[in-house]
C-alpha cells in the first residue's frame, strides 16, 4: 500500500483558542463538527455488522477501508465516513505487520461500546518472555486464541494509537499492568515518545483528524482545512 499501508491500523488534538484559532483550524474544526452533529450513515461503506458481531478481517476488507480513507482525502470528498470493524482491523493489521506477532491468523474484530475488539490465533512464543505470565505459561500450547480490546485515538496529525485495555490468552485475562510488558515483548523498532505505554502506534494519513466508535460503527473524520 506504500507508506503507512505497508508498515493492525487508525485516532484528538486540543482545541485552538483566541487569535490562534484561525491558524489552527485544521485541528479544531473536525472536533467541533463531531460535537454538533450525530454520527451519520454513509453509502461509502458497506453496512456494518451489528454491535457484538465478530467480522472476519480480509484483504478485501482492507481494500474497502483504504478506499474510504482515500476518498476522505479528496478535495470535494465527505468530511466523515463509516467503516466496519472487520475492514478497519484488516487495514490496521496490514499496517502493523511489522509490529504484531507474525504468527497471527484468523483475525476477527467487532465493536463493543467505545472499543474495538480483536481476536486471532497466535504462536505464544511470539509474545517474547512468557515467564511473566507465571503458571499460565505452562498451560499454553503451540497455538492459542488471544483476544484484546482497546480504543483508537489520534495523537497528532499522522500518528494515532490503539490503547489496549484488555488482553486475554487461553481464557486467562492478563492484568492491565502487565499489558505494556507484553506489548514490548514483540514490538520492533523505535517507539514514538508521545505513545502511551499500553498502546500500539499507528501511522495514519495526515488528513485523518479523529475517529469515533459508537453504536457498532467506526466513523473516521478528516481534517477540515
Amino acid at each position: 500500500m506504500g507508506g503507512c499501508f505497508k508498515s493492525i491500523g487508525c485516532l484528538v488534538v486540543a482545541a485552538a483558542i483566541a487569535v490562534g484559532g484561525w491558524m489552527t483550524r485544521a485541528y479544531w474544526m473536525p472536533i467541533l463538527h463531531r460535537a454538533t452533529q450525530s454520527v451519520p450513515s454513509t453509502s461509502a461503506a458497506p453496512k456494518s455488522a451489528a454491535a457484538g458481531t465478530w467480522e472476519l478481517a480480509t484483504p478485501a476488507g482492507a481494500a474497502r477501508a483504504k478506499a474510504i480513507i482515500e476518498k476522505l482525502a479528496t478535495r470535494n470528498g465527505p468530511v466523515y465516513a463509516n467503516v466496519s470493524a472487520g475492514d478497519l482491523t484488516a487495514f490496521i493489521f496490514q499496517q502493523l505487520s511489522h509490529e504484531l506477532p507474525p504468527s497471527a491468523r484468523e483475525v476477527e474484530a467487532m465493536v463493543s461500546d467505545d472499543q474495538l475488539l480483536v481476536r486471532c490465533s497466535i504462536d505464544p512464543s511470539d509474545l517474547g518472555d512468557l515467564s511473566q505470565l507465571g503458571p499460565v505459561a505452562k498451560m499454553l500450547a503451540g497455538r492459542e486464541d488471544v483476544q484484546f480490546g482497546g480504543t483508537l485515538d489520534v495523537v497528532k496529525l499522522g500518528l494515532a494509537e490503539y490503547r489496549v485495555k484488555s488482553f486475554k490468552i487461553h481464557d486467562f485475562s492478563i492484568p492491565h499492568a502487565m499489558i505494556p510488558r507484553l506489548l514490548r515483548g514483540y514490538e520492533k523498532g523505535s517507539r514514538p515518545a508521545s505513545i502511551a505505554d499500553d498502546a500500539l502506534p499507528l501511522i495514519v494519513p495526515v488528513h485523518i483528524g479523529d475517529v469515533r466508535i459508537r453504536n457498532g460503527e467506526i466513523t473516521l473524520y478528516k481534517v477540515v482545512r
